[in-house]
């Protein structure tokens, strides 16, 4: 009620001093942020599962259909021109970094082509079926607690099964049309549709939480929960899996297309440019991020030789490579459990080293998972922020589909990045400031967040770690990979490159395994521009860093640098530039 009153008042100033009051007598600037938050969680209320938001925990508005376009258009529209009424040169440094955040996010969201939504609705590593299914498992953000918890999921698997009926009607217009995804990713997409359609009924995924009732719950509310979820996977979810997975082995299968990147699809170009713009929150080009991967691999290259020199290694670098990739000793594992607790070990050996970097660290906790069974496959390592009250800690998710296999010579960069101090520093401190505007907290910019991840790769040695030379090589072989990403995914996008040319050039380059690389090029070609973001930011950061230690001496202060670059949260890289420029500017005085 609180908040539909604020969002009705709001509604009614802006409405009433149209044209008639001067700038000085709107609203306050909050109320601009409350509104958009409140507008952006009516929308998309999953997000609010990952961050303890339970007003929405039993919708699922069907994003596929033109109606709910128009009220994302609407959305954003309204609170660009909103916002915009505002003197930015008047409002405070933190209102100044929310004002650009919110034009600039409104106005790329803007621009997008719905069309790539609506009609590629469905791939193998992030759509919205695969995010209900770790929900059904009842392990991931979806609650589970009480009865209403179960009545509100049974509330979104009916928005759910609305979804997937529009999914299918989307797909086959999307034929038509000719939006259709590669063949390659149609292959990975079948089998997870097999599996969800071919389980029997109690052992099925969506069954989990039945088989995990509370204790507290009483026996009549047990066996009303047991018959409702078993008639709704039996009569709804089951079935249209079964059709879902017949269409993809035929009429979709039948319609792939033999091309790898969206720039043949219609609108392809333009889509990709929107992409680049979001992901990456700069103005560059396809071309210059392609020729600036050329020269980071070329870099990376050389200070691998180095490593492989200092090792030993008689052979060449892509000698080198497979030699990682096939080294058992790299892969001494027999157990799951293993693979985890090697990460615990990581944090205990740099724990000590980390106040002599960062002066704050999250009040959330954070624990180490292997991914879910169902999506390991094809899933990569990542990071699920908390609940910023404690009620559902970080999450750092290891895929280990075969751990006899698991080459964890890259495994101290990764936990950097992933974990500490990287994706669970800088998402839970954000999450936990309250002087953040809530709608900041959601609308990522990509580029910050994956850039801070891999620049806290670059922290490993200040933190004690990569005293091993392969270890070393793994930090190396991440930040190879990420610059490998700049190459590919605009070649393959932009430059019309095969996924087979991707994963050749891939090859020649990084010491990733044969399934790694296939499953990573997979990924860049369902998620265009995603993969730019990393590498885009890191560079950005670092060059920040370089520039302040020029330019304060022996008065540059690392603690107090990660501090400017974390406490005001994701903002897109321009605004961050600008943030740190006037910090160092103010140092210098």
């Amino acid at each position: 009620m609180k908040h539909l009153l604020h969002l009705i008042v709001f509604a009614f100033l802006f409405t009433a001093c149209a044209d008639k009051t001067s700038k000085t007598e709107l609203p306050p600037i909050s109320e601009v942020y409350d509104s958009f938050y409140e507008g952006f969680l009516v929308l998309y209320p999953a997000h609010g599962n990952f961050y303890g938001v339970n007003r929405y925990f039993d919708k699922l508005p069907n994003n596929l259909t033109d109606e709910f376009r128009s009220k994302e258009v609407s959305l954003y529209q309204t609170h660009l021109d909103k916002i915009q009424q505002y003197d930015r040169a008047k409002l405070s440094a933190s209102d100044q970094i929310n004002y650009n955040s919110m034009v600039w996010y409104c106005k790329n969201k803007l621009g997008a082509n719905h069309d790539f939504v609506k009609y590629l609705p469905i791939d193998q590593l992030n759509s919205i079926n695969l995010y209900i299914a770790q929900m059904a498992s009842g392990s991931s953000v979806q609650p589970f607690a009480t009865v209403a918890d179960y009545d509100n999921w049974t509330k979104r698997l009916k928005d759910y099964n609305a979804w997937l009926d529009t999914a299918l009607a989307n797909m086959e217009e999307g034929i038509t049309l000719g939006y259709v995804h590669p063949e390659s990713i149609v292959k990975k997409i079948i089998p997870q549709f097999e599996a969800m359609a071919q389980s029997p009924v109690r052992e099925h995924l969506f069954y989990s939480p039945v088989k995990n009732m509370p204790e507290s719950f009483t026996e009549a509310e047990k066996s009303t929960i047991e018959s409702t979820y078993q008639k709704i996977i039996k009569e709804d979810i089951i079935p249209r899996y079964e059709r879902l997975a017949e269409f993809f082995k035929t009429d979709y299968l039948n319609a792939a297309r033999t091309t790898s990147g969206i720039g043949v699809l219609p609108s392809g170009p333009d889509y990709y440019k929107n992409q680049i713009e979001y992901m990456t929150s700069t103005s560059l080009s396809a071309d210059s991020i392609f020729a600036l991967g050329k020269s980071e691999v070329a870099r990376i290259r050389t200070e691998m030789e180095m490593v492989k020199n200092e090792v030993g290694f008689k052979g060449s670098l892509l000698d080198f490579f497979n030699h990682v990739r096939t080294n058992k000793d790299l892969m001494p594992y027999t157990e799951p459990q293993q693979v985890l607790s090697s990460f615990d070990v990581i944090q205990k050996r740099m724990a000590p080293q980390l106040e002599k970097l960062f002066d704050k660290k999250p009040k959330t906790p954070f624990v180490v998972k292997r991914t879910e069974a169902f999506r390991e496959k094809s899933a990569s390592a990542q990071y699920y922020a908390g609940n910023p009250d404690g009620s559902r800690p970080g999450v750092f998710y290891v895929p280990i589909p075969d751990v006899t296999k698991y080459n964890g010579n890259g495994d101290e960069a990764l936990f950097l990045h992933e974990a500490i101090p990287g994706h669970h520093y800088q998402l839970m401190l954000a999450m936990e400031n309250e002087n953040i505007p809530d709608f900041r907290k959601f609308t990522a910019s990509g580029a910050y967040i994956e850039g801070w991840g891999l620049y806290t790769e670059s922290l490993g040695k200040e933190l004690g770690l990569y005293t091993d030379p392969y270890q070393y090589f793994g930090m190396l072989s991440a930040e190879m990979h990420r610059a490998i990403r700049l190459v590919v995914d605009t070649g393959l996008h932009h430059k019309g490159w095969t996924r087979e040319e991707a994963i050749a050039y891939s090859h020649e380059n990084e010491s990733l395994s044969e399934d790694g690389i296939i499953s990573e090029i997979e990924r860049y070609m369902v998620m265009p521009a995603q993969a730019l973001s990393y590498k885009i930011g890191q560079l950005t950061i670092l060059s920040l860093r370089k520039e302040a230690e020029s330019k304060l001496g022996d008065t540059f202060n690392i603690k107090a640098f990660h501090n400017i670059v974390l406490d005001a949260g994701d903002m897109p890289l321009s605004v961050l530039e600008q943030r740190v420029r006037t910090w160092i500017e103010q140092e210098s005085e």
